[in-house]
């Protein structure tokens, strides 16, 4: 062959030299000197002689392979022996000179040296790698990365890798499957220990290197046949694809998507039509029949062989499996036999379990593909053809089953018991990459299983389960936690206990760990108001099942009726809900009425705890008395409009949790009666009872976007009172309240409740006082306001607790008159009264102001002795009211409406609570019938009377048949000298009030 080398003058040699060099070469022998030449010499002259003769290079090349050999020996050697050399320094710099001709050679005259070069280069490498595995310091347990960089630091193996890598530049553009071959065909033969090499160059030349491999692999693939492959590793029996899963994941750090872009390419290859090659002599594996059904089995192997393959490939094929292309792989497949079948479908099993990321894409592309047609399904492609349909779900139920499997047998014991997971005797769990990604899409899953779906939802309930299995509490509590907030209704409700009745035998304390997780929703403020107002309701629907089955359980399960409800799941959310009231209450309070709402329909149906701090207790106390005034305030507001029945509901919960805290203990029953009071009597809640809210003058402006521009100057408005400003206070008592700007204020508009709406209030603020008045203290708080069973007659009402009623004594005595002592139970003579004017003016205008006043103290009065400690407000209003008459000029007493209405409220209430005697308790029946004097004669009666006995607790003994506090007024003394006057004004009124004498008998 002739070249085109121009040779430098001092490589020029004699044909008398070239003769020597030739038989030097040959024979080994120095012709000038009859010395036999070294190792290093005698690589000189070969060196030289493919330099001069190109004829010889066959023959240098073959001797040269002895001296890489030599070099290569030397390196390794010197390894072992913990050398600091890197090897014969005299070999080093023959082989840099051998690369060097070479590499000109290459570089001058590509098409003639290039195939040969490469050829050997690459056959060498094979051979040193092949001969030198088993070296200490090449071992076969070393990764690719590691025998790389050991190669790459011998002068000689790198030489040839560079000299080959220079080759394949050549020929890439004109013969690459050439080059590419001869470095196939030595990987085939010298595998797996020549698989650095195959990686190194596919670094280099990705594109083309990549291809080939995958290609070669099917090949191999192929010829080994595809019967009787699992899932294990087959490098014994497939000795290629061993090789390609190590060089593509060798290749896989810096060429991922190129290997992503082959792996899929060779997928939709082998489902596309097959053509006709376009020459007959074509070798590509897109023209074999055989080539292309094996293709997709062979995939499946190396993704099996390789997670980082698999992780690479396997979020992309799942988008690009839609309806066609699932119809085409259908096609594929249906012509592989049925075992053949079987063990592919158990490998893309064991694939999705083991798929790093990905996970949930998977999941739903499963589950919407194997939706029935019928359901309306959440994925962007209509279902798919049937066959394919039954294909994925007998895929979906293997997968399952195939995660049943790890998940609970990943922590069975040496004695062959299962163990719980997460449990400390328990071993390291099993790691299933599905699963593992699947547990940041918890709530995603959760969603999914909501909707009900046929099949689909019952998929994922099952895998639910085994992701809270498998990753324990936390994704237990979550999962139980989502359903508990997201289901709308009982079917999606019943969904949280299907999932906990698996669960809580391997995971104890799963539902006070999931009520804690939703407090926890709730102080961080994640969930919006619709999902919280849920939350709740659906917690109240547990506690509603409960207390269903307790209602039943005595009267239709005989023996079991008691043990039922107290190992339901149910008594578990209302035992957790129980140990976190004070956590719920705030609640109570919630901008949004559905929540609030909600919180009470919860609260409502808990038991309270039977321990619980007495901070927590009055932080449940004030936020349930807060919410039933607002509750009453909404039922008003919702009266008027078209729906009232969530306001009315709002309140009976309200009032049934009332109870329960009074009826908690004395503490809570003070606190609730206390709030109650105040909260009647707050100016703010005046209006509901028909009192009458304090008058701030227009303190509180109207929002500037409802109040008219008037166009006014506060200066201006306030120079027209008068001609001369007055400064005889302070310059502030210049000006009027106003904005600047803007003029005077405008005083709010308060809408008043109607008559009815007042009536039905003030009868809810009695209910609710006389259940908590009723309730015995100390029996937790769970009767929701049961009556008494000492009551004598079974249809009267429960009698009231004196203790309450003394509470709400000393209440009312405190709220309307705080100056006055506890202690001033006795009444001094009526002139007494001149003395104490403002203070009793001030009584007569707060019971004016609170027409309520009068009710409440009729349950004080019903609570006997509790009245005797109203002894001063009762005096102050009775001395108003004798003052009134004794100063009125009008004909009757009905001209005088409040005042009559006034009088006879005192006194009847005064004869409920025993201060009177029934003759002097029934004169405010004859009032309307009286002029102003003869009423105050009347009240004057009875001012002497309690004057005279005075009204002290001691005179009053406790009645066990009657189940209350009695007076006996006979030890009182001779009542009819208080009488008299009644019997006169009786006489002289016989006409109206004939009818009545026999209320004032004797």
């Amino acid at each position: 062959m002739q070249t085109s080398l121009a040779h430098s003058p001092q490589n020029a040699f004699s044909p008398q030299e070239l003769s020597q060099e030739i038989k030097s070469f040959i024979s080994g022998v120095d012709q000038t000197q009859g010395r036999k030449l070294s190792v290093r010499e005698h690589a000189r002259c070969a060196v030289r002689l493919l330099r001069s003769v190109p004829a010889c290079r066959g023959a240098v090349l073959e001797h040269l392979r002895g001296v890489y050999n030599e070099h290569v020996s030397a390196f390794l050697h010197n390894l072992e022996a913990d050398g600091e050399g890197d090897g014969d320094s005299d070999l080093e710099d023959v082989i840099t000179e051998v690369h060097g001709v070479l590499a000109e050679f290459i570089r001058l005259n590509p098409r003639a040296w290039a195939p040969l070069v490469s050829t050997w280069a690459v056959d060498l490498l094979g051979q040193l790698s092949s001969k030198h595995a088993g070296r200490r310091a090449a071992p076969q347990s070393s990764s690719l990365n590691e025998l790389l960089q050991l190669w790459m630091s011998c002068a000689a193996t790198r030489s040839l890798m560079e000299a080959y890598t220079q080759c394949l530049a050549a020929m890439i553009a004109w013969c690459p499957d050439q080059c590419v071959d001869a470095l196939l065909d030595t990987s085939v033969q010298h595998s797996p220990h020549f698989d650095w090499v195959v990686a190194h160059i596919g670094s280099s030349f990705p594109g083309t290197i990549i291809s080939r491999v995958l290609a070669c692999g099917l090949k191999d693939f192929c010829s080994h046949g595809t019967a009787d492959k699992g899932q294990g590793d087959k490098s014994n029996r497939v000795p290629k694809i061993g090789s390609v899963v190590g060089i593509l994941g060798h290749l896989a750090a810096r060429h991922s998507d190129s290997i992503r872009r082959e792996l899929l390419r060779m997928f939709q290859e082998s489902l596309s039509p097959l053509t006709i090659p376009p020459s007959s002599g074509s070798t590509s594996w897109e023209h074999s029949a055989q080539l292309r059904r094996g293709a997709v089995p062979f995939l499946l192997q190396l993704a099996a062989l390789s997670p980082s393959l698999l992780g690479a490939v396997s979020a992309e094929l799942v988008e690009y499996l839609r309806p066609p292309v699932l119809l085409q792989l259908q096609a594929v497949l249906q012509g592989l036999p049925r075992d053949e079948l079987d063990n592919m479908m158990g490998l893309v099993v064991h694939l999705i379990a083991q798929s790093p990321a990905g996970g949930a894409r998977i999941l739903h592309f499963l589950a919407d593909t194997a939706t029935p047609a019928s359901v309306i399904i959440s994925g962007p492609t209509p279902s798919p053809h049937e066959g394919v349909r039954e294909a994925c779900d007998r895929l979906l139920q293997m997968l399952l089953l195939h995660l049943h499997k790890l998940v609970y047998t990943c922590s069975e014991g040496d004695d062959g018991y299962y163990s719980r997971p997460h449990s400390p005797s328990s071993q390291a769990p099993r790691v299933v990459p599905f699963l593992e990604e699947l547990q940041s899409h918890v709530g995603e899953l959760c969603a999914e299983t909501l909707r009900l779906e046929r099949k689909r939802h019952l998929w994922l309930h099952q895998l639910l389960c085994l992701l809270s299995v498998y990753r324990g509490p936390s994704v237990a509590t979550e999962a139980l936690c989502q359903l508990l907030t997201l289901a709308q209704n009982p079917d999606q409700l019943a969904l949280a206990w299907q999932l906990h009745t698996p669960l809580s035998t391997c995971l104890p304390g799963l539902i006070p760990a999931a009520v804690t997780r939703c407090v926890a929703q709730i102080h961080t403020h994640t969930l919006g108001p619709k999902q919280l107002c849920q939350l709740l309701l659906n917690l109240a629907s547990a506690m509603q099942s409960v207390q269903e089955e307790e209602r039943r359980g005595p009267g239709g399960m005989g023996g079991e009726g008691g043990a039922r409800p107290q190992s339901s799941m149910a008594v578990q959310v209302g035992a957790a809900v129980s140990g976190h009231l004070h956590d719920f209450c705030p609640l109570l309070l919630h901008g949004d009425p559905a929540v609030s709402h909600a919180a009470v329909r919860l609260l409502s149906r808990s038991h309270l705890p039977r321990a619980a701090l007495p901070s927590h207790l009055l932080l449940v106390c004030r936020a349930a008395v807060t919410h039933f005034f607002l509750a009453l305030r909404r039922r008003v507001q919702a009266g008027k409009g078209r729906d009232g029945g969530q306001g009315g509901e709002a309140v009976n919960c309200s009032v049934l949790l009332l109870s329960r805290l009074a009826g908690y203990s004395s503490l809570t029953l003070k606190c609730v009666l206390l709030q109650l009071v105040e909260g009647a009597l707050h100016k703010g809640n005046a209006d509901l009872f028909g009192g009458q809210s304090e008058d701030i003058g227009g303190d509180t402006p109207i929002s500037p976007s409802l109040a008219p521009d008037r166009g006014g100057s506060l200066l201006d408005i306030n120079c027209r009172f008068g001609t001369t400003v007055n400064f005889s206070g302070s310059v502030w008592s210049v000006f009027h309240a106003g904005v600047i700007g803007k003029g005077l204020k405008q005083r709010s508009v308060t809408l008043h409740p109607d008559a009815a709406s007042v009536i039905q209030n003030v009868q809810t603020l009695l209910a609710v006082t006389v259940q908590c008045c009723s309730a015995p203290s100390g029996n937790g708080g769970n009767s929701g306001g049961a009556r008494h069973q000492s009551s004598v007659v079974p249809d009267e009402p429960p009698p009231i607790n004196a203790e309450a009623a003394k509470m709400m004594a000393v209440t009312l005595v405190e709220y309307i008159c705080p100056d006055v002592a506890n202690g001033e139970l006795s009444w001094p003579p009526e002139e007494h009264a001149r003395t104490t004017v403002e203070r009793d003016i001030h009584i007569r205008r707060c019971f004016e102001a609170h027409p309520v006043l009068f009710p409440l103290l009729h349950v004080v009065a019903s609570g006997r002795p509790a009245l005797c400690y109203c002894s001063a407000v009762l005096r102050g209003l009775l001395a108003t009211l004798l003052a009134h008459w004794e100063a009125s000029r009008e004909p009757l007493a009905v001209d005088s409406p409040w005042h009559l209405q006034a009088s006879c409220m005192l006194v009847s209430c005064m004869g409920e609570g025993q201060l009177l005697p029934p003759v002097l308790g029934n004169v405010h029946e004859a009032f309307p019938y009286l002029t102003p004097f003869e009423v105050r004669l009347l009240l004057l009666a009875v001012w002497e009377y309690v004057r005279g006995n005075g009204p002290m607790p001691q005179k009053f003994v406790f009645s066990a048949e009657k189940g209350l506090f009695c007076r006996d007024f006979a030890r009182d003394g001779d009542v009819a000298r208080y009488v008299a006057p009644i019997h006169s004004v009786l006489h002289k009124n016989i006409d109206r009030l004939g009818h009545l004498c026999w209320r004032f008998q004797l």
